[in-house]
């Protein structure tokens, strides 16, 4: 049973550490210290970002990943409704199975024309490279002023010029260019100008985002690293 809690610990700390972008060295203290490492991960890292309770929903995610999804087919089962049917949907997005997620967005956005679907829709094509759906989705919801400067506008974006449409792309991207957030996305638009030639216009999205990042707490300062150190990387091969 101590050997399962271990494994579980470590499990979670890994989770949490990709999905928050955590520094690399956090991997080897877990890994190389199981029990202690995971334990100052969890207090540094975990318990000052987020409630407990959502911290031992996330370890028993980790540890059985297929429970979730299995409760909520049978809350579904029971009860076909929009929102039981969207909660299924969203645990299938979240665990990876793309496919079954984007299905049940599609049955429950049949039944009802909710945005947020749309939105997950776009989401769910986008890690399929499904581009031509992405487009005929965003353009749903592209007059909602919610649209605007939204992972979807980007992703949007990003299909566009997938699907050479590259002016229309660069309109919708450049709306992502919010300052103090959106890191990942800036840097990946800093690129997309760089690749048209406009070099000084994405130097001045990666020197904004050098300036923001010296006010950053440090929990940000963690996990926004990699991308902080792709954009130092980036400015100096310009």
């Amino acid at each position: 049973m101590q050997y399962f809690l271990i494994i579980a610990l470590q499990g979670f700390c890994v989770y949490h550490a990709i999905k928050n972008k955590s520094n690399y060295y956090w991997f080897f203290v877990i890994m190389l210290l199981p029990v202690l490492g995971g334990i100052i991960y969890l207090f540094t890292q975990v318990f000052n970002k987020k409630d407990l309770d959502v911290v031992q929903n996330e370890i028993f995610s980790v540890v059985n990943p297929t429970k979730k999804i299995k409760d909520l087919q049978k809350q579904l089962d029971f009860a076909d409704t929009f929102q039981n049917r969207v909660n299924l949907a969203d645990a299938l997005l979240e665990a990876g199975d793309y496919t079954y997620a984007i299905q049940e967005y599609e049955t429950a956005h049949s039944t009802n024309n909710d945005a947020g679907v749309l939105k997950k829709l776009i989401e769910g094509y986008y890690q399929i490279k499904n581009y031509e759906k992405i487009i005929s989705n965003a353009e749903k919801i592209t007059d909602r002023s919610d649209f605007k400067g939204s992972r979807s506008q980007f992703l949007y974006g990003l299909a566009l010029e997938e699907c050479q449409q590259s002016e229309k792309a660069e309109e919708h991207l450049r709306q992502i260019d919010q300052r103090y957030s959106n890191y990942q996305e800036r840097y990946t638009l800093a690129q997309f100008l760089l690749e048209k030639g406009k070099t000084e216009d994405a130097k001045e999205i990666l020197f904004e985002i050098l300036t923001e990042a010296q006010h950053m707490s440090k929990p940000n300062r963690n996990r926004y690293r990699i991308v902080v150190d792709d954009v130092k990387k980036l400015i100096s091969s310009i």
